[in-house]
């Protein structure tokens, strides 16, 4: 300790030696005392130690603007739009969705975006994110602004996100239910308990290219439709998707069957929420009464008169789902303002011209629907509009040796062989939606749901020969090539149709989710 005092200062020489280290050690005290305060003034330590705790697990937001095609195909690449194996199959599948005639676009961006915002979870410490920062004060600032705004931004991309070009990918979790687990399932539509030997149809769920669409959850749903109805209005078809709804929410809460003659009804007691289903296969008013030359017996759709049956419940609705279609493919006489225009399967006169055939028919009854709904002066709901469900008849339609027999997984990409005939329908009916969205007089919203191209790869979904519990029932085509009667219209459930059921709670969350957070 001599080395550390004055050489030339006589008396610290002459101070016993153990008074010369106390003198020493209060000096080296006093003056780790004065930094140590000088340190908690400039760095005060409740800070450091909550900003070193309370960062574990935070999520940084990256801005990247502006974006281009490439950028986002690579940030996706990874965990969108790759192909996705079956764990059966083993086959690569890939469903590439594009709004354009470019059928090979995987991920498209129709709508103006400021930037994307990626999270990076940091796991344990800052120290986890890589590579020293060299920013000044100001971008910290600005850093950390961007960081409080993340939530906002990430739902205002969900919303924006286009939630009808993606691909289907196999999910190993499968179903939500089973055909034993809902007791309303149709028996046509009960293929596992009709016999069917696959499951893999269950399994494959679809992903939108630009955000997730979640899986069912049927507390969710009951609860942003609370003290609400939601009706269907439509076909058989239509009540395929009901039933599945039904399906769904069963596995939460078990609903009363409140219907009658005139309409099925649900009522599901702790939200409130009435589920409803009206039949109107083709939305428009129906009479069978003879009609100038069209003879007594045979439907005469009125096409500019909407369907009464829906019409006088709709002020009840807060949320309409309304699909059509299939039936203009069965006999019918048209009708517009009182006068015969055009017929399906019918058209007695050879000497008159035909004005109207069933394509365009049903182009004017989507129109004149959607208009009724739009202009109801007390109809202040959603009506979401499912565009046409396309069929899988190959090699002829229902009644002329049409099949899907053997169809067990989605089609490939380059597998797709085009409809025309469900591309027509999906046309005029796309084409009514517009001409109605343009009158809307009244406080109600319309929304297209079109899922008809991303369907058009699920020929696997469909119940095919296994229609019936009839154990001798024919499922495999005969000696001479032809297939047993089937039916690859509706579809299986469990199946493809419960991703109808995922996008209308999508569409629902949209349109209530920020009005109930507002109001409450």
């Amino acid at each position: 300790m001599t080395s550390d005092s004055p050489r030339g200062s006589p008396k610290m020489a002459t101070l016993p030696r153990s008074l010369s280290s106390i003198v020493v050690s209060v000096v080296g005290l006093a003056m780790f005392l004065i930094f140590a305060s000088l340190l908690l003034v400039s760095y005060p330590i409740s800070s450091t130690v909550r900003g070193y705790f309370y960062s574990l697990d935070r999520k940084v937001v990256v801005t990247i603007s502006p974006v281009n095609q490439s950028t986002v195909e690579n940030l996706f690449s990874k965990n969108v739009d790759g192909i996705h194996k079956s764990p059966s199959s083993g086959s690569d599948l890939e469903v590439p969705m594009s709004s354009n005639n470019d059928k090979n676009a995987i991920l498209t961006d129709n709508s103006p975006s400021d930037g994307i915002q990626v999270s990076i979870s940091s796991s344990g410490s800052e120290s986890s994110l890589k590579g020293k920062s060299t920013r000044s004060k100001g971008e910290e600032e600005t850093s950390a602004n961007s960081a409080s705004i993340s939530a906002t931004s990430s739902v205002s991309v969900q919303s924006r996100c286009d939630l009808y070009h993606g691909n289907w990918f196999y999910d190993p979790l499968g179903p939500l239910y089973t055909n034993n687990s809902c007791p309303i399932v149709t028996q046509m539509q009960n293929c596992q308990g009709n016999g069917r030997p696959d499951k893999e149809y269950e399994n494959w769920r679809w992903k939108p290219s630009q955000c997730d669409l979640p899986r069912f959850d049927a507390n969710k749903f009951l609860e942003l439709m609370r003290g609400k109805t939601l009706a269907f209005v439509g076909d058989s078809v239509a009540r395929n998707q009901m039933e599945s709804l039904m399906c769904l929410l069963w596995q939460a809460k078990v609903p009363v069957n409140r219907g009658n003659k005139q309409m099925q009804r649900w009522y599901f007691k702790s939200t409130s929420v009435m589920i409803v289903r009206i039949w109107s296969s083709w939305l428009v008013h129906q009479t069978s009464e003879k009609l100038d030359f069209a003879q007594e017996g045979i439907a005469k759709l009125h096409l500019d008169v909407p369907h009464e049956k829906f019409m006088e419940f709709t002020p009840g609705f807060d949320v309409i789902v309304i699909s059509s279609g299939h039936w203009f493919a069965k006999q019918s006489v048209y009708v517009l303002n009182n006068e015969i225009v055009g017929g399906q399967l019918w058209w007695p006169d050879s000497s008159r011209p035909m004005k109207v055939n069933n394509i365009e028919a049903f182009g004017i009854s989507v129109e004149t629907s959607l208009t009724a709904l739009a202009t109801h002066p007390n109809f202040t709901g959603l009506t979401i509009v499912r565009s046409f469900s396309p069929d899988h008849y190959e090699g002829g339609v229902w009644n002329t040796g049409g099949s899907c027999t053997g169809k067990v997984k989605p089609l490939a990409a380059g597998e797709l062989v085009e409809n025309g005939f469900t591309d027509i329908m999906h046309k005029k009916q796309v084409i009514g939606f517009e001409r109605a969205s343009k009158k809307i007089t009244n406080k109600s919203k319309l929304r297209l749901m079109d899922i008809t191209e991303i369907f058009s790869y699920r020929h696997d979904g469909h119940p095919g020969p296994y229609r019936s519990p009839d154990p001798n029932k024919i499922t495999q085509r005969g000696p001479d090539g032809r297939p047993p009667p089937q039916d690859c219209l509706h579809w299986c459930m469990p199946g493809p149709v419960d991703t109808w059921n995922e996008l209308v709670l999508e569409i629902i969350r949209r349109e209530f989710e920020g009005k109930q957070s507002a109001s409450s």
